[in-house]
């Protein structure tokens, strides 16, 4: 039932409610379809509008808000002749594509992102030996866990490294905190930013940061692994490397988080339901569980999560507490002069979006 869950999650809610019987046919006969197998590539979506010159633009849509897209990827969203978006761009910045724009969104689910990067780039390289402008829409930033150097890497092999652009977006490693409240950088707090994975190539775990006092630690892709991640980063394994001090004393070489270290988890920042969960490193695994999941999300760690937090609810002996919602950009009048909002209200109603399977749905 994988695909009933993926589009409860991920499709507009106006969309579920008008759901027909030939929708439910079309997403079947898309989840019985076997990526891996040798069957030709669907370059049908490549068939609109020719440019003079091809070209690839590898672009950041930022964290959720359509306003907080840049200006020279909102004039991409508009021009490109395709656009081959992740999966986890939202409603609200697809809602900008012109309907005459095909668009093909990334069927990355557990087990398949390989393969779904690989039909992502042959329908870009596709795109270029058509001559087209292909958007390659990202989440965040490109080149901060969007594999942007990676495909701009396999462009340029292509023989196409000087048809690429690459456009800067507001990443969530930055941005996902400031909407919580919680300043990178503070003084006589923190004076170091460190970005991090928690999911290394093929889904193995990364190396743990070691703690530093005035750091704050931003990872990304991690959640899923809550519980192994908070375990390499209080404990020792086997494969840190011991030293013998003067004494004979051994210790190890990577300090240890306490876990009394303040973090934050959060999620949809930017987006009307963006939610932040405040706790600690002992209790965050516990909260996660209660609250569930609502992805995309981050875990944020150091003393700078707690600078302009009110901690008296937790001093009363609450271990984590919970917020709900996102008004940051309201106050200034931007829905009203904006480019949009995000969520699911509406949708673009000739494109399903983020399927698990990345197919157009035309209705």
């Amino acid at each position: 039932m994988r695909w009933l869950s993926q589009i409860c999650e991920y499709w507009p809610l106006r969309r579920l409610a008008s759901i027909t019987d030939s929708d439910v046919e079309s997403v079947l006969k898309s989840y019985a379809t076997n990526p891996s197998t040798s069957t030709p590539l669907d370059t049908s979506i490549l068939d609109s509008r020719v440019s003079k010159l091809p070209q690839i633009i590898l672009a950041g849509s930022g964290p959720g808000h359509p306003d907080l897209l840049t200006r020279a990827t909102h004039k991409a969203i508009l021009s490109a002749d395709i656009i081959l978006a992740d999966k986890l761009v939202p409603s609200g910045v697809l809602d900008l594509i012109p309907r005459r724009t095909p668009i093909h969104i990334a069927r990355k689910f557990p087990g398949n992102a390989e393969l779904a990067q690989q039909e992502l780039l042959s329908l870009g390289l596709a795109g270029l030996q058509a001559g087209k402008t292909v958007l390659r829409l990202k989440q965040g930033d490109p080149y901060i866990y969007g594999r942007g150097g990676e495909e701009f890497e396999f462009f340029r092999k292509e023989g196409y490294g000087d048809r690429v652009v690459v456009l800067p977006g507001i990443t969530s490693a930055l941005s996902a905190p400031l909407f919580a409240g919680i300043p990178a950088t503070q003084r006589a707090v923190s004076d170091q930013v460190l970005i991090c994975t928690g999911t290394g190539r093929k889904g193995k775990p990364t190396v743990p940061p070691q703690y530093v006092a005035t750091q704050t630690v931003v990872f990304l892709m991690a959640l899923h692994r809550i519980k192994g991640l908070v375990a390499d980063l209080t404990t020792h394994d086997s494969e840190d490397v011991k030293i013998v001090d003067e004494n004979g004393e051994v210790d190890q070489s990577r300090k240890l988080w306490p876990l009394s270290t303040p973090c934050a988890v959060i999620e949809r920042a930017s987006c009307p339901d963006q939610r932040v969960v405040r706790t600690s490193l002992e209790w965050v695994v516990d909260a996660i569980e209660e609250v569930g999941s609502r992805p995309p999300g981050l875990l944020v760690l150091g003393a700078a999560c707690e600078v302009l937090f009110n901690q008296n609810s937790r001093k009363e002996g609450r271990k984590w507490v919970t917020e709900e919602g996102f008004k940051g950009l309201n106050d200034l009048g931007l829905a009203e002069m904006g480019l949009g909002v995000c969520g699911d209200e509406g949708g673009r109603p000739d494109v399903v979006r983020g399927d698990s399977f990345g197919r157009e749905l035309k209705v």
